[in-house]
């Protein structure tokens, strides 16, 4: 008997059945978890929330950075904050509320240091001698007026 008679005459039983498709669930979910990029609900909020404050700190950074350029004396502040260690560069910019957005009483999480690193890489030959932007508050959105359009 050849085995192709021997895998044609083959039946079978309910239990191999099961086994075999269980067992075929079980792979197909190790390869899935391991090679195919599934996961969990839980981990996938997980990563959005990291992704979320990983934006929020990155966003709060280049405020903090466009605020302290603009300050009246930057030249003078940002040599002292280069003249820190680089450890504490992110403590003395968020005691000086360049790192806390409006509104808030706390610093955003990580956003000190993204800022710090950003001011490092800021070379004191190229800044001009007038601050980089004015330091205007945000508009007060409840009093703002719509703007009125007219559709001919």
């Amino acid at each position: 008997m050849s085995i192709s008679e021997k895998f044609r005459d083959f039946r079978a039983s309910k239990a191999t059945l099961f086994w075999s498709c269980a067992a075929c669930v079980v792979a197909t979910m190790v390869v899935g978890f391991t090679f195919g990029g599934w996961v969990t609900g839980g981990s996938a909020g997980e990563r959005a929330e990291t992704a979320a404050q990983e934006a929020v700190a990155k966003l709060a950074a280049d405020i903090c950075v466009q605020r302290y350029l603009a300050a009246p004396d930057v030249r003078v502040k940002l040599a002292a904050l280069m003249e820190e260690s680089s450890y504490s560069r992110d403590g003395i910019l968020e005691d000086g509320g360049w790192a806390t957005l409006g509104g808030r009483e706390e610093p955003v999480d990580g956003a000190a240091d993204l800022c710090a690193d950003q001011l490092a890489e800021v070379d004191l030959e190229t800044l001009p001698a007038a601050p980089v932007a004015e330091a205007t508050p945000v508009a007060d959105t409840t009093t703002a007026v719509p703007a009125t359009t007219t559709v001919q």
